[in-house]
């Protein structure tokens, strides 16, 4: 038998197991079996995919999950196919949508860079996660926070996140603490937006006017902004937990923790010093918008109140946060043109062909 084997190219196992076939079932037995499962844990039964995708076309919002839920109250525990099986029906019948893809250069994929030296280097702002004070008002934290000396420059509770109301409480902090050279957001509203060019919003628009680079952290990183968040950890167990009956007494537990963040608690970070003693007022002064000048080959344009310009005849979607400000545009094509707003590359815009 081994020499067979050999011959054949075949291990031991495998020519006993074709001789004991042979013996049982002569030379049929030599014939290949299937390869076909006895047991097919993620097949479904006709009846089940019928099911599942009259209950997707039901609720086309539900996921695979709620899907099984509902479907055992049809068809039993033993006849439902699992979450995995359920998914797998519903990509291929094409139910699975796709989320738009966002174009080139919309979402940062790079984390920023952390090598700061200086104080008002970058500002970190963020809305700490609301909670409800004890009359059931709503409390939510607009913080802004130099990234270098740590120190807590804004914990207020706002209204609302409109970029109006967030724009006046900025002034106040450009007037009192002067400009930073960048401000690092999130992708969320009202700071900045994955689909817009850019992810320029009305108030970060307004900050790249007054000089101010905007930083955005990568979609779905919240340690892009760690030490920020770290911060919200401890307003959360310092301030959310021990709660307040109302708006006004909450705030003012936010300023006494505040207070004692910058002055009082030393950071490992620091050197064992308080945020106070390392933080420096920006000597760049808030002065309003940049004038706006490009260079003498860019046409430019105002952005209208709907985010478009008018350029020979074409209507060019810039984008709603841009509206009152000129941009610069560049003729790239015989159907394409760039746009700059201030020193940003805004990206290519192709031009509709025109009938004749």
């Amino acid at each position: 038998m081994s020499e067979l084997c050999r011959e054949y190219g075949i291990s031991r196992k495998t020519g006993y197991k074709w001789l004991e076939r042979f013996k049982q079932r002569g030379v049929i037995g030599l014939e290949d079996l299937s390869r076909r499962p006895n047991r097919s844990p993620l097949r479904a039964s006709g009846d089940a995919v019928l099911e599942i995708l009259r209950l997707r076309g039901e609720h086309p919002r539900w996921g695979p999950r709620k899907l099984a839920v509902v479907a055992a109250r049809v068809l039993g525990e033993d006849a439902t196919p699992s979450v995995r099986t359920i998914a797998r029906i519903l990509e291929r019948a094409g139910e699975v949508r796709r989320g738009r893809g966002a174009t080139q250069g919309e979402r940062p994929t790079d984390a920023p860079s952390t090598d700061l030296s200086e104080c008002n280097e970058r500002w970190t702002v963020d809305f700490k996660g609301w909670w409800r004070a004890g009359d059931g008002s709503r409390c939510e934290p607009l913080t802004v926070r130099d990234a270098v000396s740590r120190f807590v420059l804004c914990a207020r509770l706002v209204e609302d996140t409109r970029a109006e109301t967030i724009k006046g409480l900025f002034e106040g902090l450009f007037d009192e603490w002067g400009l930073p050279r960048a401000i690092q957001v999130d992708n969320g509203s009202p700071f900045a937006c994955t689909r817009a060019r850019a992810g320029l919003t009305t108030l970060s628009a307004w900050w790249v006017s007054l000089g101010i680079e905007l930083i955005r952290g990568r979609p779905g990183h919240p340690q892009d902004n760690g030490a920020h968040e770290r911060m919200h950890v401890d307003m959360r167990f310092d301030v959310e937990d021990l709660g307040a009956p109302t708006v006004a007494e909450q705030q003012a537990k936010l300023d006494q923790w505040r207070h004692e963040f910058n002055h009082v608690r030393p950071h490992e970070a620091l050197d064992m010093q308080v945020p106070s003693a390392i933080y420096c007022r920006s000597p760049r002064r808030y002065m309003g918008p940049r004038p706006q000048r490009y260079p003498a080959t860019l046409e430019t344009r105002r952005v209208n109140p709907a985010g478009r310009v008018r350029y020979h005849g074409h209507i060019l979607r810039i984008g709603a946060g841009l509206r009152g400000f000129d941009v610069g545009l560049q003729r790239t094509g015989d159907l394409a043109v760039r746009a700059y707003f201030y020193e940003i590359d805004l990206g290519e815009i192709q031009l509709t062909q025109r009938r004749k």
